[in-house]
């Protein structure tokens, strides 16, 4: 293993999501920092895979492209924020040459991150590709943590056991990701019995009922969830709750039912009190407001834990 401090490797034993564990459950993850910087270009590479991913961001895309990986056929990845909306945005692509296609999407403003998944083997046909690619798009959309810039994909027919290679690639990728810093394709999971402090929990105010937990990355509101219509007299106080409530309304997140507004889709916030405050539309302490069944409190629950 190299020790020096232009380069850094770290191996990472990971579990993949239920919708992937068909073809495999754990993995070694080797990273490769040719900077040691695990924010500059890094490449990552799992035990008996042939695939292999490249990650840099755009500062470094000139570097990226000089990558003789970028010779093959693959798929890519761009994420981003849309300047208007401030929301993710991202770009699922593929090429027969990743390099060239890449250099096309310069011109494109909303992208800050490059990801490239070739194969070792060079064994990824242009079918191949247009497949991984179609999949990655329609899985994307379905999970919708990010607005594509290209909603569609021609995708392509392969025989029985191409798919089943592909899909196994796929499991892959959704594996990687994370590990590279996209969450492009982490659904927003349902509770189960291992969630952790206490499982499901909710949030009441003025007739409306949000239903959440904790999450990695924050807290997730279910979809279903209610959430008051009309916002307290001091939420001025808190502009970005008036905020955030208005993206979630304009971008359909939130529909009004009656005097409610209901999530359409389960929604993940950066902590406990700031889903509150969206639910009951002003500031509010998460770690109180955020309840068991029994009446129990978060900070109760966290403090037990």
């Amino acid at each position: 293993m190299p020790t020096n401090e232009s380069s850094a490797v770290r191996c990472v034993r990971r579990s993949l999501p239920n919708h992937a564990r068909r073809a495999v459950t754990t993995a070694t993850i080797k990273l490769f920092l040719p900077r040691g910087d695990a924010k500059s270009l890094r490449t990552a590479e799992i035990s008996n895979w042939t695939g292999k991913a490249i990650a840099a961001p755009r500062t470094e895309f000139d570097e990226l492209l000089k990558r003789e990986e970028l010779d093959k056929s693959g798929i890519y990845i761009l994420t981003g924020t849309d300047a208007h909306s401030g929301s993710p945005h991202a770009y699922i692509g593929e090429a027969e040459v990743i390099r060239d296609r890449l250099k096309q999407h310069k011109t494109k403003e909303f992208w800050i991150s490059a990801i490239v998944f070739v194969s070792k083997d060079e064994n990824l046909t242009k079918a191949h590709v247009r497949f991984l690619e179609g999949r990655l798009i329609s899985e994307a959309k379905e999970i919708a943590r990010f607005t594509l810039e290209n909603g569609q994909a021609s995708g392509s027919r392969l025989p029985e056991s191409d798919r089943e290679d592909m899909e196994v690639f796929l499991s892959r990728v959704r594996q990687l990701l994370p590990v590279l810093g996209s969450d492009l394709l982490t659904p927003v999971t349902q509770p189960s019995k291992s969630t952790p402090s206490g499982g499901m929990l909710f949030c009441r105010s003025k007739g409306a009922e949000a239903r959440g937990h904790r999450t990695p990355d924050g807290f997730v509101v279910f979809k279903g969830s209610t959430a008051v219509f009309q916002e307290r007299s001091a939420a001025h106080k808190w502009p970005s709750t008036i905020a955030l409530r208005k993206k979630l309304i304009t971008d359909g997140t939130l529909e009004l039912v009656e005097d409610l507004y209901r999530f359409t889709k389960d929604v993940e916030f950066s902590s406990p009190s700031a889903a509150a405050a969206v639910v009951q539309g002003g500031s509010a302490n998460g770690l109180i407001e955020w309840k068991t069944k029994d009446g129990t409190v978060l900070k109760e629950l966290d403090s037990a834990g």
